[in-house]
């Protein structure tokens, strides 16, 4: 039976694969995506069933195609994403081929291309792109043994309050995941501890502006790399409920127990680091800073947009601010569950081919990798801030795109480096 052949082969039909055939098919590039679920999986079951996009639809989109039937400044569902993402690929008529799961890759010996084994057999590619995005397998850092008679569970596998034993709930992680599922199960009427660590805290609106219309205005989105020492500081966002800044002060209010980050457990005690003041005060700090920068825009520009002085005023510090705990007896205080908004990590060892650090990490270069006829897409800080979201990386997928024709331009050439004297000028003319 023979081997079935293609250009470029893409692994993963989530939003950077589906972003990048458009741009293939723009560029007459021949192209096959491979994904081992269904087309945009990880939005339909990989998150909580109540969650929404931290940006409203006007802007996080891809620029093709608006989300029909939504109003602009609407925070829509997961699925909702999901059937967006599908309709996209049915506008470019993406070639995907669905429950296919891609299981190694490796360079075909002594000629151009890759062997890549499949579920369902064998392809031939001449590149491959890992298009399998930021958020491939959950990480739960090994602090309680998993023999504890507590459950443990990743923010991925979170769906809602129901599915959680009875008790008090312990959230670790307080960047966008961590601190809405901490705000939906104190709205929910759990007792709620929230780990806080190093994050960035923009306000949701300001003078009448979503914080994306600022990022963009103040070229925020397009910074190429983070700040020394923010490489680990996620951001803490939400369009739950409306949207809404997200304000540890606020919840403590409500009802939540702020601590420290989670540093340590033993005979059922979890310990914290001292650092909780430090973190929620580098947040504000933050906060302000983006405050700061938007009125001197406004100050510069002479755009008429209403002042807010009282986007300015603190909620009040909380006991569990002002004397946090070092410790809690997991038993004492009724946690029987803790999750882990601890983020992901990538994997790429179905790829047997150079071009990773010494962590598993892609070398590259805005997505082009050392080793020829390698590209990833859908990588956090790929080019820039907004690489991970919907409209960063269909720009990211156009730079790919044109990358891969160039290449092939440059192999359609069959001529030689033939010397061309001024006698053989001069007879030609």
């Amino acid at each position: 039976m023979p081997v079935e052949t293609i250009d470029t082969l893409v692994v993963g039909a989530g939003q950077a694969g589906i972003a990048l055939s458009e741009h293939l098919g723009n560029r007459g590039v021949p192209h096959l995506i491979l994904e081992k679920n269904r087309v945009a999986e990880a939005w339909r079951s990989g998150r909580w069933d109540k969650l929404v996009t931290n940006g409203p639809v006007w802007h996080d989109r891809f620029p093709s195609l608006e989300f029909k039937g939504n109003a602009p400044d609407e925070f829509v569902t997961k699925d909702r994403v999901a059937d967006y993402l599908e309709e996209y690929a049915a506008m470019v008529k993406a070639p995907i081929r669905t429950g296919v799961e891609v299981l190694k890759a490796e360079r075909l010996p002594g000629r151009a291309g890759f062997r890549v084994e499949t579920s369902a057999g064998e392809i031939e590619a001449k590149r491959i792109v890992a298009a399998t995005g930021a958020f491939q397998h959950p990480v739960i850092p090994p602090i309680v043994p998993q023999t504890e008679k507590i459950e443990q569970i990743h923010s991925f596998h979170y769906k809602n309050p129901e599915q959680l034993p009875e008790g008090a709930v312990m959230v670790v992680g307080a960047g966008s995941s961590g601190a809405q599922i901490a705000d939906e199960l104190n709205r929910a009427g759990r007792k709620v501890f929230l780990s806080v660590g190093p994050h960035d805290r923009p306000p949701r609106r300001y003078r009448d502006r979503d914080f994306v219309w600022w990022l963009g205005v103040l070229g925020l989105w397009d910074v190429a790399a983070q700040k020394p020492g923010t490489e680990h500081v996620t951001i803490s966002v939400s369009g739950a409920y409306g949207g809404h800044t997200m304000d540890f002060r606020r919840l403590a209010g409500e009802g939540v127990t702020l601590t420290g980050m989670t540093d340590s457990y033993k005979d059922g005690v979890l310990s914290f680091r001292g650092d909780l003041q430090d973190n929620v005060a580098a947040g504000d700090e933050n906060y302000h800073e983006m405050l700061d920068a938007a009125d001197a825009y406004v100050a510069r520009t002479g755009l008429d947009l209403p002042e807010e002085p009282e986007a300015r005023k603190a909620w009040p510090d909380p006991d569990c601010l002002t004397t946090p705990l070092s410790q809690i007896d997991l038993a004492a205080e009724g946690v029987n569950t803790i999750i882990w908004a601890t983020g992901f990590r990538q994997d790429f060892n179905w790829m047997k081919v150079d071009g990773f650090n010494e962590r598993g990490a892609p070398i590259h270069q805005r997505g082009v990798s050392v080793e020829p006829d390698i590209y990833f897409l859908g990588l956090p800080w790929q080019s820039r801030r907004g690489s991970t979201f919907l409209w960063g990386v269909w720009h990211d997928a156009k730079h790919i795109a044109d990358q891969i024709a160039i290449q092939r331009d440059y192999l359609a050439y069959d001529g030689s480096a033939e010397t061309v004297t001024a006698e053989q000028i001069t007879q030609d003319a």
